[in-house]
């Protein structure tokens, strides 16, 4: 791969109105970026922080769920909120009421979701390959958000044979978005294999107005240097990397800060058991702040016990109690039989995490691929497609 230079390589990134300090995004993921997640990895370093996707019939419902996955603590300065619709209308209902009831600062429409209860119904990723339904959702989107920055983030595409994120990317710059961001994997490879990088760097070369975002097999700050210097993409997107490793974004933050020379070289981040269990710690107490119960929030803590331990070397039992963990003071008796000297294991707590999945058959509606245009057919499947389901 050819290196290309960006003029962003080590500055700020610019979206609209909106400067960020380094030019790093938070992915959207669902069940993972709510209020709690975003805060803890804002205590941590700099960068734009996004909601997990919201669907936007939910919202102009104002469904109970959809409210409250709105919500932004004071102290995000900068209120960035992903949507998914696959109706040009709803969509702009949607954004309108978002602008409207001063919710948002920044508003992300997904194309991306690889999920197949959504591409199923032509939602996600799979929605780029009707060309027209692409264009006049992201058309509406935008004259909707006005002044308010609107952004998108798809796939390279379906599959190898029908790809589409030149020409979508081309269509959303000519609509007007703030930044178009593209994970370098199609919908059928899921999370599969290794991210096409090439494919950002072909965006970027085709893009010519709006800032371009990298997504994909961002395990640490060197690779996101490394990506933004072979693609010469704007900013990075930030995904699976950082579950469990908050901390991957002052390292991120400290990276991108030495490099144009703010700050002296320095060290990555080397967390000690004992930093793990306090960043652990502080996470569950956000958590409880945000869900209405600390039983609903100790729930939620335990899918993210794996990820916080990776390469440590903690028990199995004990590893397994904390996946069951039923209060605050339950995960503290826990954590309090860690030796919390423990040094980082280096190798072993880096690189993927998160789960990859195989590569498959996308998931589309009956003919979806016979035409780039909606037929009466594909009509009646996205009618269905606005469900609670996210992914990137």
């Amino acid at each position: 791969m050819t290196t290309v230079e960006s003029p962003a390589r080590a500055g700020n990134l610019t979206i609209g109105p909106i400067e960020v300090d380094v030019p790093v995004v938070l992915a959207p993921m669902a069940g993972i970026t709510n209020t709690a997640y975003r805060r803890l990895c804002r205590e941590n370093g700099t960068g734009l922080f996004v909601s997990e996707m919201i669907t936007s019939r939910a919202l102009v419902e104002r469904t109970p769920g959809s409210m409250q996955l709105i919500q932004h603590h004071e102290s995000e300065s900068i209120r960035s909120i992903q949507l998914y619709g696959v109706d040009p209308k709803t969509v702009s209902e949607a954004v309108t009421m978002l602008v409207a009831e001063n919710r948002a600062d920044h508003i992300d429409l997904n194309f991306g979701c690889p999920v197949p209860k959504v591409t199923r119904k032509g939602g996600g990723a799979a929605l780029p390959w009707k060309r027209t339904l692409f264009r006049n959702i992201v058309e509406e989107a935008v004259k909707a958000a006005g002044d308010v920055p609107l952004t998108i983030k798809m796939r390279k595409g379906i599959d190898s044979d029908h790809l589409t994120y030149i020409e979508a990317g081309k269509a959303a710059e000519g609509a007007g978005v703030a930044s178009i961001a593209l994970h370098g994997r199609t919908a059928s490879e899921f999370y599969s294999g290794q991210a096409d990088w090439n494919a950002i760097a072909e965006l970027k070369n085709a893009i010519t107005s709006t800032p371009v975002l990298g997504n994909g097999d961002i395990w640490s700050a060197e690779d996101a240097l490394r990506m933004m210097d072979e693609t010469g993409c704007d900013g990075v997107v930030v995904g699976r990397g950082c579950l469990g490793r908050p901390w991957l974004f002052a390292d991120l933050t400290a990276a991108f800060r030495e490099r144009a020379g703010l700050i002296p070289a320095g060290t990555r981040a080397a967390p000690d058991l004992g930093h793990v269990a306090a960043t652990l710690r502080r996470h569950a107490e956000l958590l409880v702040e945000f869900f209405p119960s600390e039983e609903h929030a100790c729930r939620d803590i335990r899918k993210h016990i794996a990820w916080y331990f990776k390469g440590y070397p903690v028990g199995g039992e004990l590893r397994s109690q904390m996946a069951q963990v039923t209060s605050l003071q339950h995960l503290d008796d826990l954590l309090g039989q860690l030796d919390w000297s423990m040094p980082y294991p280096g190798e072993g707590a880096e690189g993927p995490r998160g789960r990859a999945g195989t590569p498959k058959r996308t998931a589309l509606p009956d003919k979806w691929l016979e035409s780039r245009e909606l037929s009466e057919n594909d009509q009646c499947a996205v009618a269905g497609a606005e469900i609670e389901a996210s992914g990137g």
